[in-house]
């Protein structure tokens, strides 16, 4: 499985490094500036590393409301925070374009990022309005900007968002395999923390025949070992913060208290 080469584990927690509000964004602290948005990821980054996981990915997670179309700004600031943090990361590196895979792809040509995450096929209601794609577009532009090795982790449960029409889970995987031959299958609670229903998961991962399943959000030191016996790996944030608050900042302890679950269950594999 390419997660294993690419991680060097089996069932690799891939961590989120949320970036602070951008210029452009309604949050931005302009006192702060870009110094205020590069230090708060950098100690996010390096808590995170030092607290062993396998991968990490920078998300303009506080950008809220998400666009669906990201602004040339919030590019242009994200590429600058991981250029400059670019010496320090010593794990495969992801990004995120909160909800833009065009966008993404951009940005990981741009700073060598391994793969992205991203919401690339399937047409939605959502809270940001109907939310189309263009999976055959995104895929093509992938390869017009020489993005060809950057793996795809597609999330087929979209927070805050509904699939637009009557299908069953298992179909919607089913037909995203053999139609776009995406590199990771990403299952979602609905928000940013929420749990991702188990019983979900082991549908989504007996659907498909050769596409690993992340669990996508919600993970935490008391399911990690549940989820993990049907995920091949989990994208994990809410719960490496301070209190487990999705503002705070990253607390190294609490991920060293997850990932040391996660070691254990790996052990007993």
């Amino acid at each position: 499985m390419w997660t294993k080469e690419l991680f060097g584990v089996e069932k690799p927690i891939i961590a989120m490094c949320h970036m602070q509000p951008m210029p452009g964004d309604p949050a931005y602290d302009e006192a702060g500036g870009m110094e205020k948005v590069l230090e708060c990821a950098r100690h996010d980054l390096l808590a995170l590393q030092e607290g062993g996981v396998d991968g990490v990915m920078f998300s303009n997670e506080f950008s809220l409301p998400y666009l669906t179309k990201v602004e040339t700004v919030t590019v242009a600031a994200m590429a600058r925070v991981i250029g400059e943090l670019k010496p320090d990361i010593r794990i495969p590196l992801g990004v995120n374009c909160l909800w833009d895979p065009v966008a993404s792809i951009d940005l990981a040509v741009a700073v060598d990022a391994k793969f992205i995450r991203e919401i690339i096929t399937g047409v939605y209601a959502s809270d940001f309005g109907l939310w189309n794609t263009n999976v055959g577009a995104t895929v093509r532009h992938k390869m017009a900007v020489s993005g060809r090795d950057i793996r795809m982790l597609y999330n087929i449960v979209p927070e805050a968002a509904a699939y637009l029409g009557s299908r069953e889970i298992e179909s919607i995987a089913k037909t995203t395999e053999f139609n776009n031959h995406p590199d990771a299958l990403c299952v979602s609670g609905l928000t940013a923390g929420s749990e991702t229903d188990t019983q979900i998961l082991m549908r989504v991962k007996n659907a498909v025949k050769h596409t690993p399943v992340f669990c996508n959000t919600g993970c935490n030191k008391d399911n990690i070992r549940r989820q993990l016996q049907y995920a091949d790996g989990a994208v994990c944030a809410t719960t490496f913060k301070v209190d487990g608050v999705f503002e705070n900042p990253v607390d190294v302890n609490r991920v060293k208290e997850f990932m040391k679950e996660v070691k254990a269950f790996r052990a007993g594999m």
